[in-house]
Protein backbone atom coordinates (compact mmCIF):
# COMPACT_ATOMS: atom_id res chain seq x y z
CA UNK A 1 0.00 0.00 0.00
CA UNK A 2 1.72 3.27 -1.11
CA UNK A 3 2.09 5.97 1.60
CA UNK A 4 3.39 8.62 -0.22
CA UNK A 5 1.96 11.98 -0.50
CA UNK A 6 -0.78 12.66 -2.95
CA UNK A 7 -1.10 16.03 -4.83
CA UNK A 8 -4.13 16.10 -6.24
CA UNK A 9 -4.68 19.14 -9.01
CA UNK A 10 -7.51 20.12 -11.36
CA UNK A 11 -7.73 21.21 -14.86
CA UNK A 12 -9.97 23.34 -16.90
CA UNK A 13 -9.14 24.78 -20.11
CA UNK A 14 -6.02 26.31 -19.63
CA UNK A 15 -3.01 23.71 -20.70
CA UNK A 16 -0.39 26.00 -21.08
CA UNK A 17 -0.27 26.92 -17.92
CA UNK A 18 0.34 23.03 -17.01
CA UNK A 19 4.60 23.54 -18.18
CA UNK A 20 5.49 25.23 -15.83
CA UNK A 21 3.39 23.03 -13.03
CA UNK A 22 5.02 20.70 -13.59
CA UNK A 23 8.48 21.29 -14.24
CA UNK A 24 8.78 22.57 -10.85
CA UNK A 25 7.49 19.00 -9.81
CA UNK A 26 10.68 17.67 -11.67
CA UNK A 27 12.85 19.56 -9.29
CA UNK A 28 11.97 18.20 -6.23
CA UNK A 29 14.37 16.94 -3.90
CA UNK A 30 11.59 14.36 -2.42
CA UNK A 31 10.01 12.72 -5.81
CA UNK A 32 8.27 10.11 -3.48
CA UNK A 33 4.80 11.05 -4.54
CA UNK A 34 2.37 11.15 -6.84
CA UNK A 35 -0.25 13.37 -9.04
CA UNK A 36 -3.60 13.19 -9.87
CA UNK A 37 -4.86 15.57 -12.41
CA UNK A 38 -8.65 15.88 -12.39
CA UNK A 39 -9.85 17.53 -15.54
CA UNK A 40 -12.95 19.18 -15.77
CA UNK A 41 -12.65 20.79 -19.63
CA UNK A 42 -15.68 19.88 -21.81
CA UNK A 43 -13.37 18.69 -24.85
CA UNK A 44 -10.04 18.06 -23.29
CA UNK A 45 -7.00 18.86 -25.54
CA UNK A 46 -4.46 16.11 -25.78
CA UNK A 47 -1.33 17.04 -23.29
CA UNK A 48 1.70 14.48 -22.29
CA UNK A 49 1.58 13.92 -18.28
CA UNK A 50 4.64 12.52 -16.83
CA UNK A 51 4.78 9.19 -15.63
CA UNK A 52 3.84 10.00 -12.29
CA UNK A 53 0.49 11.64 -12.62
CA UNK A 54 -2.64 9.53 -12.69
CA UNK A 55 -4.90 11.44 -15.16
CA UNK A 56 -8.53 11.65 -15.32
CA UNK A 57 -10.75 13.23 -17.27
CA UNK A 58 -14.76 14.13 -15.67
CA UNK A 59 -18.05 15.99 -16.06
CA UNK A 60 -17.19 20.00 -14.98
CA UNK A 61 -19.10 19.73 -11.83
CA UNK A 62 -16.63 22.43 -10.08
CA UNK A 63 -13.14 22.57 -7.98
CA UNK A 64 -14.63 20.88 -4.91
CA UNK A 65 -16.12 17.65 -7.11
CA UNK A 66 -12.78 18.23 -8.71
CA UNK A 67 -10.71 17.27 -5.62
CA UNK A 68 -12.78 14.78 -4.51
CA UNK A 69 -12.73 12.87 -7.46
CA UNK A 70 -9.10 13.01 -7.28
CA UNK A 71 -8.60 12.57 -3.35
CA UNK A 72 -10.93 9.87 -3.41
CA UNK A 73 -9.02 8.00 -6.56
CA UNK A 74 -6.03 8.65 -4.45
CA UNK A 75 -7.30 7.14 -1.23
CA UNK A 76 -8.64 3.95 -3.06
CA UNK A 77 -4.53 3.78 -4.29
CA UNK A 78 -3.73 3.70 -0.50
CA UNK A 79 -2.61 7.64 0.40
CA UNK A 80 -3.18 8.80 3.66
CA UNK A 81 -1.19 12.34 2.97
CA UNK A 82 -2.76 15.09 0.14
CA UNK A 83 -2.02 18.27 -1.20
CA UNK A 84 -5.25 19.99 -2.47
CA UNK A 85 -3.76 22.78 -4.91
CA UNK A 86 -3.83 24.55 -8.05
CA UNK A 87 -2.23 23.98 -11.04
CA UNK A 88 -1.53 27.37 -11.96
CA UNK A 89 1.65 27.55 -9.40
CA UNK A 90 4.90 26.58 -9.02
CA UNK A 91 6.90 25.81 -6.01
CA UNK A 92 10.44 25.20 -4.34
CA UNK A 93 12.66 22.45 -4.13
CA UNK A 94 11.84 21.50 -0.78
CA UNK A 95 7.78 21.68 -0.79
CA UNK A 96 7.44 17.97 -1.50
CA UNK A 97 9.66 16.99 1.73
CA UNK A 98 8.24 20.28 3.67
CA UNK A 99 4.60 19.12 3.10
CA UNK A 100 5.26 15.74 4.25
CA UNK A 101 7.11 16.82 7.35
CA UNK A 102 4.23 19.37 8.36
CA UNK A 103 1.26 17.03 7.72
CA UNK A 104 2.94 14.39 10.15
CA UNK A 105 4.18 16.87 12.41
CA UNK A 106 0.46 18.28 13.18
CA UNK A 107 -1.79 15.19 11.82
CA UNK A 108 -5.97 16.09 12.18
CA UNK A 109 -5.12 19.56 10.84
CA UNK A 110 -5.43 21.57 7.58
CA UNK A 111 -2.24 23.09 7.02
CA UNK A 112 -1.18 26.45 4.17
CA UNK A 113 1.54 27.98 2.71
CA UNK A 114 3.15 30.88 1.76
CA UNK A 115 1.84 31.75 -1.57
CA UNK A 116 3.56 34.40 -3.81
CA UNK A 117 1.92 36.05 -6.91
CA UNK A 118 3.95 34.45 -9.45
CA UNK A 119 6.54 37.33 -11.32
CA UNK A 120 4.75 39.32 -13.63
CA UNK A 121 1.03 38.48 -11.80
CA UNK A 122 0.90 40.58 -8.84
CA UNK A 123 -2.51 42.32 -8.90
CA UNK A 124 -0.54 45.62 -8.46
CA UNK A 125 2.39 45.49 -10.99
CA UNK A 126 3.39 49.19 -10.72
CA UNK A 127 4.25 49.58 -7.05
CA UNK A 128 7.20 47.27 -7.31
CA UNK A 129 10.38 47.12 -8.54
CA UNK A 130 12.24 43.94 -10.82
CA UNK A 131 13.76 42.84 -7.69
CA UNK A 132 10.42 42.88 -5.75
CA UNK A 133 8.23 40.81 -8.13
CA UNK A 134 7.69 37.34 -7.40
CA UNK A 135 8.15 38.35 -3.69
CA UNK A 136 4.98 39.82 -2.90
CA UNK A 137 2.42 37.66 -0.67
CA UNK A 138 -0.88 36.77 -2.42
CA UNK A 139 -1.72 34.53 0.91
CA UNK A 140 0.30 34.49 3.84
CA UNK A 141 -2.45 32.96 6.53
CA UNK A 142 -5.78 34.24 6.07
CA UNK A 143 -9.47 35.51 8.36
CA UNK A 144 -13.18 34.95 8.10
CA UNK A 145 -14.46 37.95 9.16
CA UNK A 146 -18.02 36.61 10.10
CA UNK A 147 -19.74 40.51 10.85
CA UNK A 148 -18.81 40.58 6.73
CA UNK A 149 -18.88 37.24 5.20
CA UNK A 150 -15.63 37.68 3.62
CA UNK A 151 -12.62 35.73 3.70
CA UNK A 152 -8.96 37.71 3.66
CA UNK A 153 -5.21 36.92 3.24
CA UNK A 154 -3.12 38.13 5.17
CA UNK A 155 -0.30 40.45 3.90
CA UNK A 156 -1.94 40.10 0.72
CA UNK A 157 0.29 43.16 -1.53
CA UNK A 158 2.91 43.50 0.76
CA UNK A 159 6.79 42.42 -0.16
CA UNK A 160 8.01 39.82 1.70
CA UNK A 161 10.57 41.14 3.66
CA UNK A 162 10.39 38.12 6.63
CA UNK A 163 7.03 39.75 8.52
CA UNK A 164 4.95 36.12 7.55
CA UNK A 165 8.23 33.66 8.15
CA UNK A 166 6.27 32.45 11.93
CA UNK A 167 4.32 28.78 12.31
CA UNK A 168 0.92 29.68 13.41
CA UNK A 169 -2.48 28.98 14.02
CA UNK A 170 -5.18 30.82 11.06
CA UNK A 171 -8.67 30.75 10.42
CA UNK A 172 -8.18 30.69 6.99
CA UNK A 173 -6.87 28.47 4.50
CA UNK A 174 -7.19 29.24 0.65
CA UNK A 175 -7.96 26.29 -1.91
CA UNK A 176 -4.70 26.95 -3.92
CA UNK A 177 -3.15 25.32 -1.42
CA UNK A 178 -4.73 23.08 1.51
CA UNK A 179 -2.75 19.93 2.84
CA UNK A 180 -4.32 17.23 5.41
CA UNK A 181 -4.26 13.78 6.03
CA UNK A 182 -7.07 10.87 6.07
CA UNK A 183 -7.71 11.37 9.94
CA UNK A 184 -9.33 14.60 8.49
CA UNK A 185 -11.62 13.05 6.05
CA UNK A 186 -12.89 10.76 8.68
CA UNK A 187 -13.50 13.16 10.92
CA UNK A 188 -15.48 15.76 8.45
CA UNK A 189 -15.29 14.25 4.55
CA UNK A 190 -14.99 15.80 1.83
CA UNK A 191 -15.08 19.08 0.19
CA UNK A 192 -19.23 20.64 -0.55
CA UNK A 193 -19.52 20.21 -3.97
CA UNK A 194 -22.66 22.50 -3.97
CA UNK A 195 -20.47 25.61 -4.15
CA UNK A 196 -19.05 24.96 -7.72
CA UNK A 197 -15.96 27.57 -7.41
CA UNK A 198 -15.23 29.88 -4.20
CA UNK A 199 -16.09 29.58 -0.69
CA UNK A 200 -15.45 25.89 -1.07
CA UNK A 201 -12.44 26.23 1.06
CA UNK A 202 -13.80 28.71 3.38
CA UNK A 203 -16.42 25.88 4.17
CA UNK A 204 -13.74 23.10 4.38
CA UNK A 205 -12.30 25.33 6.92
CA UNK A 206 -15.42 26.15 8.72
CA UNK A 207 -16.33 22.58 9.13
CA UNK A 208 -12.61 21.85 10.53
CA UNK A 209 -13.15 24.54 13.24
CA UNK A 210 -16.52 23.10 14.61
CA UNK A 211 -15.06 19.63 14.40
CA UNK A 212 -12.07 20.85 16.86
CA UNK A 213 -9.56 20.37 14.02
CA UNK A 214 -6.36 23.09 14.06
CA UNK A 215 -5.69 25.20 10.97
CA UNK A 216 -1.63 26.21 10.64
CA UNK A 217 -0.05 28.52 8.11
CA UNK A 218 3.79 26.89 7.35
CA UNK A 219 5.45 29.17 5.84
CA UNK A 220 7.90 26.64 5.17
CA UNK A 221 5.36 25.33 2.15
CA UNK A 222 6.26 28.00 -0.75
CA UNK A 223 4.43 28.18 -4.02
CA UNK A 224 4.10 31.36 -6.89
CA UNK A 225 0.48 31.53 -8.29
CA UNK A 226 -0.38 32.91 -11.79
CA UNK A 227 -3.34 34.51 -10.37
CA UNK A 228 -6.79 34.01 -11.85
CA UNK A 229 -5.77 32.10 -15.14
CA UNK A 230 -8.29 29.12 -14.55
CA UNK A 231 -11.50 31.80 -14.03
CA UNK A 232 -10.83 34.54 -17.30
CA UNK A 233 -8.94 36.73 -14.92
CA UNK A 234 -8.78 38.00 -11.29
CA UNK A 235 -12.11 40.72 -10.80
CA UNK A 236 -13.77 39.03 -13.96
CA UNK A 237 -17.53 38.90 -14.08
CA UNK A 238 -17.02 35.47 -13.93
CA UNK A 239 -15.41 35.24 -10.76
CA UNK A 240 -17.41 38.10 -9.32
CA UNK A 241 -20.47 36.25 -10.22
CA UNK A 242 -19.76 33.20 -8.13
CA UNK A 243 -17.75 34.76 -5.12
CA UNK A 244 -20.94 37.02 -4.60
CA UNK A 245 -23.64 33.78 -4.84
CA UNK A 246 -21.56 31.21 -2.48
CA UNK A 247 -20.65 34.11 0.17
CA UNK A 248 -24.12 34.23 0.60
CA UNK A 249 -24.67 30.72 0.60
CA UNK A 250 -21.23 30.26 3.11
CA UNK A 251 -23.07 33.07 5.59
CA UNK A 252 -26.28 31.38 5.17
CA UNK A 253 -24.90 28.04 7.03
CA UNK A 254 -22.01 29.84 9.33
CA UNK A 255 -22.59 33.11 9.98
CA UNK A 256 -24.30 34.49 13.20
CA UNK A 257 -27.80 35.41 13.16
CA UNK A 258 -27.63 39.01 12.68
CA UNK A 259 -25.24 38.92 9.74
CA UNK A 260 -28.26 36.33 8.18
CA UNK A 261 -30.21 39.05 8.29
CA UNK A 262 -28.25 41.45 6.68
CA UNK A 263 -27.52 38.65 3.69
CA UNK A 264 -30.82 38.28 3.44
CA UNK A 265 -31.59 42.14 3.17
CA UNK A 266 -29.53 42.66 0.83
CA UNK A 267 -30.54 39.50 -1.79
CA UNK A 268 -33.68 41.12 -1.29
CA UNK A 269 -32.93 44.83 -2.51
CA UNK A 270 -30.50 43.43 -5.34
CA UNK A 271 -33.54 41.38 -6.76
CA UNK A 272 -35.63 44.32 -6.43
CA UNK A 273 -33.20 46.54 -8.45
CA UNK A 274 -33.08 43.96 -11.20
CA UNK A 275 -36.90 44.03 -11.96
Amino acid sequence: MSKKLAIVTVIFKNYTILDDYFASLEKQTDTDFHVYAVDLTPEPKQYTYPSYVTYMHDRNGGYAFGINQGIKRAIEAGHTQFCAMNCDVTMNESFVTNVKKSITTHPSSLIGGKIYYYKGFEYHKERYSDTERGRVFWYAGGVTDWANVYTTHTAVDEVDKGQRDTFEETTFITGCLMCYDKTVIDQIGHWDESYFLYYEDADYCARATRAGLKLYYDPSLVIWHKSGQSTEGAASVFQQKYLENNRFIFGMKYAPLRTKFHLLKNRLWAFLLKK
